[in-house]
């Protein structure tokens, strides 16, 4: 019993003591945004969590492209596959990840995704610290669907910490897709 208290005590403490609360997002509640091949549910940004975390999940229709290559100065990205199969960028080395499989990419590391060719893809991303990363994916969707510059997104690579490098790999990869 002294051991349960205890446990309650310290529990409730750290609770009282981080400088933002629990962070609840229900699935019928949270904001989507959409661009022609993706729908991104948007679950906890960096201002609900103390700037410790944002995170998402992104479904990709079958074969669809995620992000360029990039990389983030700041924030490591962690990526769990769900469903489904996600072709990734690391450093210059491509893989798959499938469902169930998790990749967490530190800051400085050049990393691109896209769903495996003929395949969908479910995939939650986690981004610690967290860095407003809602407003870039409200942003990409507009710019997705024309009603944004993409001039929007190289003038906001400092605020998102989101730096688009060039990778012969990638490019490579993305080239042979059918």
């Amino acid at each position: 019993m002294t051991t349960k208290t205890n446990e309650t005590t310290q529990t409730t403490q750290a609770t009282q003591n981080a400088d933002f609360g629990p962070v609840l997002t229900r699935a019928a509640d949270a904001e989507t945004t959409r661009d022609p091949s993706s729908v991104m549910t948007l679950l906890a940004d960096s201002g609900h969590t103390g700037g410790r975390l944002t995170s998402y999940r992104s479904t990709f229709a079958e074969g669809a492209v995620g992000a360029p290559a990039h990389l983030h100065t700041k924030a490591s990205e962690m990526f769990f596959v769900i469903d489904g199969a996600l072709q990734v960028l690391v450093g210059e080395e491509i893989t798959v990840l499938e469902a169930g499989d998790f990749l967490l990419v530190p800051p400085h590391t050049p990393h691109a995704f896209a769903a495996a060719p003929g395949r969908t893809a479910d995939v939650l991303f986690v981004f610690t610290p967290g860095a407003g990363r809602f407003d870039y994916l409200r942003l990409l969707g507009r710019v997705m669907r024309g009603e944004a510059d993409p001039q929007e997104i190289k003038d906001s690579s400092e605020r998102f910490d989101n730096h688009y490098v060039d990778s012969q790999a990638w490019r490579e990869a993305l080239a042979t897709r059918s």
